[in-house]
């Protein structure tokens, strides 16, 4: 995993940490207000923000950032349906990005199905084309043959 765009905010003023601890203390429904609205967060999503919360309550400043799944070529290749070192010559060739952690390579998840939303892309225009030259052939062979119109 890697991490992505990384924010760091200070710590709160003893004041408002103390404010904090004293809401959060037995308590972990945390409900978010967007533009008005009410939304209650899911499980993990609540269970992140007490952490967060708790962390500022406690004075502690917080890094916040995203991770992508980052696979290793054996992992990637088999989600693929190819082979390890089909996988590795592709990224060699820079077909799909890759990134090293020392000299092992990872590739991050959303590269890997993006490159198979391109292999489904493309094979299906060339089965609608052999299918329309197969059309083209039936056609042709009813009018009476070759281009010559013998």
């Amino acid at each position: 995993m890697t991490l992505i765009a990384p924010r760091l905010t200070a710590g709160l003023p003893a004041e408002d940490a103390q404010k904090l601890r004293y809401a959060l203390n037995g308590s972990s429904d945390i409900t978010v207000f967007v533009d008005g609205t009410v939304h209650r967060l899911p499980p993990a999503a609540r269970d992140a923000v007490v952490d967060l919360l708790g962390r500022f309550s406690r004075g502690e400043s917080v890094t916040v950032s995203s991770v992508e799944d980052m696979l290793t070529t054996s992992k990637a290749a088999e989600l693929a349906g190819i082979s390890h070192t089909y996988l590795r010559n592709m990224t060699d060739r820079g077909e799909i990005p890759v990134e090293y952690r020392g000299t092992h390579r990872r590739i991050r998840l959303a590269d890997v199905m993006a490159w198979l939303e391109t292999q489904k892309k493309n094979t299906a225009a060339a089965e609608k084309a052999a299918l329309e030259a197969a059309r083209g052939d039936a056609a042709d062979s009813k009018d009476g043959g070759g281009a010559d119109g013998s």
